[in-house]
């Protein structure tokens, strides 16, 4: 059954009398449960895709439906409480608050959700512990490496039990071992019933996936299963980085 629908979906940026059509007529589905991921070289539309995708910008024109309601049209506030009930984001940069620990950096979306102080602590502590970091609650991110503060962007996107799981590029930033680690995460979350979709431009991390969508110049020029290539440097779950 699809959670994700989109017809003609078109994406326009203007500065002046320039315009820039990001996106140019995708038309695709991603069903519950998949692992997905999105890929293209640079300036293919894949990132704005993500975001469309994430309720963070707004389509120009087409058609985009999440869970059987039409996303196109709402207010800033309906897309607001779209992307806290149902997308957890995990980002490239972390995104974290440098003078927030591990802990109340995990709780920030149930702090909008209303989730009462000691609730979303017990629900922060859980999340972090289920991605290791049951020791670390209490450290900023600058006392922790890049694999253990992207764990906490991890936990922080998935705290809320939100049905649908986006990263864009989520493993640019780390080295072999640690990227690893953190796509042993997001299968595991997987296999739970989350729905994935992950934005990638390394050929490696497409190979975790179940499908990939390849989009070039603004289009979707390829939907395919993804490779499944041997995973060299591969580590035992329960390490962690």
């Amino acid at each position: 059954m699809a959670i994700i629908e989109v017809e003609n979906l078109v994406k326009i940026y203007k500065t002046g009398d320039v315009e820039l059509r990001a996106l140019n007529g995708v038309t695709c589905s991603i069903n519950k449960g998949e692992f997905v991921c999105i890929m293209g070289p640079s300036g293919s539309g894949k990132s704005t895709m993500m975001n469309i995708l994430g309720c963070l910008d707004v389509l120009t024109d087409g058609k985009y439906m999440l869970d059987g309601i039409s996303v196109r049209g709402q207010s800033r506030a309906a897309l607001a409480d779209i992307r806290n009930h149902e997308i957890g984001f995990v980002f490239q940069g972390y995104n974290l608050l440098q003078k927030a620990d591990a802990l109340e950096n995990v709780e920030l979306p149930l702090m909008y959700r209303g989730v009462p102080a000691s609730k979303r602590r017990k629900m922060a502590k859980e999340a972090l512990e289920s991605v290791g970091l049951g020791e670390r609650i209490h450290n900023r991110p600058v006392q922790m490496s890049g694999g253990q503060q992207q764990r906490v962007a991890i936990a922080r996107a998935i705290v809320g039990k939100a049905p649908i799981l986006m990263a864009d590029e989520p493993t640019g930033a780390l080295d072999t071992k640690t990227t690893v680690e953190i796509m042993q995460i997001f299968s595991a979350l997987h296999e739970e019933g989350t729905t994935v979709i992950l934005v990638t431009h390394e050929p490696d991390i497409a190979t975790w996936s179940q499908r990939v969508l390849r989009f070039r110049d603004g289009k979707l020029v390829a939907d395919e299963a993804a490779p499944k290539e041997s995973r060299e440097n591969e580590v035992k779950p329960g390490n962690k980085a």
